[in-house]
């Protein structure tokens, strides 16, 4: 009995060993066959009738399959196919290990590479649990230009994608994925380029839009990290920044402009430039200096307004000394002057109906004087977020001490700190001590003798302003007291007169 079983076993797994080599060899069978098929017909074949063939090959596959298959091509027409762009940016992104071929590029306007698909590779992509399938195919043509692409008459070819997915999660794929798709490229290119900033080229001014600003790589190295700001502050100032950009349907919603004013103000050296740079590596924006000084009325400032493209940071720097804002009541009753920016024209450019003619702009203005500034240019709407960039405190000492000495603590610290606590130094003063030495200790014990010092001189300065505020008190109060004195004397020169009349009826 045992011997029948063993033998019907051993039957049992030959014959599963025979299927499956007739399954194996089969499937090579077939699939040689395909791909012979396909380089005949490659090589043989019409264009024309070769992809009718495979087109009737695909309808039939798709009338029993219940996948979907969407063609995106590179261009519509003549113009650029903006999801083909954004699908092989994000593409590149999710390539898997495995992929054997990639396509590596870099621009000038690029400060990293870049990695895309290569032609006929595929990749698969996973969203809300769904599988989609992605394939990036090329066909070579005869006598095709396009005059968007310079180098199509050299390649001679026509490049699509394809994503192929479950045919139930179309709606899906159309309001959910191809959006995140455009978001994601949007944000990774955002990345990927080189900062810059811009100046106003007057010369071309009046000429095109696009040559209004010109430009110079930022290589502006202050970060939210390298930046001697409280905690509390950098946080508030990361935090209003994150928020803003994910609000666009908000913005629209409540009928304002997508922008958001930030008035930073204090004293000379306090980090505001240092700031502003750090705003803009965090968010990938472009730098646009404006100089209105240079400008000769309102209708320039509008116009480098239309020529500034969305995500930029526009900046007015020493917006109290750029140009003198007379109050309103004043310009009215003055002759008009339209060789100068005015006030209104001003509140027009970051509040009003032109405000509205970009997307994603942020404004800042600067000064060391916020007390000088009409109090039209400060309400919400206009400068939404005032921060004041104090001097130099004890937090601050340490992020730069960690920055410049690469030390966390010393002994010296609370001497330190308790002296900036007690003088006004702004960090800009406190870094360029720390550069000029090399070793720690030192530097440390020349910091502090600075300090100490910047203490002495403080206090010898408020005892002379106070001296001499004291001094102009009395001086007032000794020219009041012979203000009186000699109207003492008037009255006793002049004393009443008898004003009866002799008794007359």
């Amino acid at each position: 009995m045992s011997s029948f079983f063993s033998s019907f076993s051993s039957t049992s797994s030959e014959t599963n060993l025979t299927t499956a080599k007739t399954i194996l060899s089969t499937a090579a069978t077939v699939a040689a066959t395909a791909v012979l098929i396909r380089t005949v017909a490659n090589e043989f074949l019409p264009m024309d009738l070769r992809e009718y063939v495979f087109t009737g090959i695909q309808s039939l596959y798709s009338h029993f399959s219940s996948d979907l298959t969407m063609v995106i091509e590179e261009f519509e027409g003549l113009d650029n196919n903006q999801i083909y762009s954004a699908a092989e940016t994000y593409l590149g992104t999710v390539v898997p290990p495995s992929t054997k071929r990639l396509r590596l590029s870099k621009f000038d306007h690029q400060q990293n590479f870049t990695l895309a698909m290569e032609h006929n590779q595929s990749v698969t992509d996973f969203f809300n649990g769904v599988k989609i399938n992605w394939i990036l195919l090329c066909r070579r043509v005869e006598n095709f230009s396009n005059n968007r692409d310079l180098t199509a008459t050299l390649k001679s070819e026509i490049r699509s994608l394809e994503l192929t997915f479950n045919r139930k999660h179309k709606a899906m794929i159309l309001n959910d994925y191809i959006p995140f798709i455009l978001r994601e490229s949007k944000s990774k290119k955002q990345e990927l380029k080189a900062l810059r900033i811009f100046t106003v080229d007057y010369q071309n001014l009046y000429g095109n839009l696009n040559d209004a600003w010109m430009g110079t790589t930022l290589n502006h190295p202050s970060t939210f990290d390298t930046l001697a700001l409280d905690r509390d502050l950098r946080e508030f100032v990361i935090g209003d920044l994150e928020k803003f950009v994910m609000r666009k349907e908000y913005y629209r919603e409540v009928g304002k402009a997508w922008k958001r004013g930030y008035l930073l103000y204090g004293p000379p050296g306090t980090g505001k430039s240092s700031l502003i740079a750090a705003m803009a590596n965090y968010l990938h924006f472009d730098i646009y200096d404006l100089e209105l000084t240079e400008l000769s009325n309102n209708a320039e400032l509008r116009r480098l307004l239309i020529a500034m493209p969305n995500r930029s940071i526009v900046v007015v720097e020493d917006i109290d000394c750029t140009v003198e804002f007379q109050d309103r009541v004043a310009q009215s009753r003055s002759c008009r002057n339209d060789k100068q920016v005015t006030l209104s024209g001003l509140l027009n450019f970051i509040d009003g109906l032109w405000s509205s003619c970009g997307d994603e702009r942020i404004i800042v203005f600067t000064t060391n004087h916020k007390e000088k500034l009409d109090p039209a240019l400060l309400r919400p709407g206009r400068m939404d977020v005032h921060i004041y960039m104090s001097y130099c405190t004890p937090y601050g000492f340490r992020q730069l001490a960690f920055r410049y000495l690469g030390i966390k603590e010393h002994t010296l610290f609370g001497e330190i700190e308790e002296t900036i606590q007690q003088a006004l130094v702004t960090p800009a003063e406190v870094a360029e001590q720390l550069l000029k030495g090399s070793e720690t200790d030192t530097t440390l014990k020349d910091l502090s003798n600075f300090l100490r010092k910047k203490k002495e001189i403080q206090e010898l300065e408020a005892k002379k302003r106070e001296q001499e505020e004291q001094q102009l008190v009395d001086e007032r109060v000794n020219e009041e007291e012979n203000i009186n004195n000699r109207s003492d004397k008037v009255i006793q020169h002049f004393p009443p007169q008898n004003c009866n009349n002799g008794g007359a009826v």
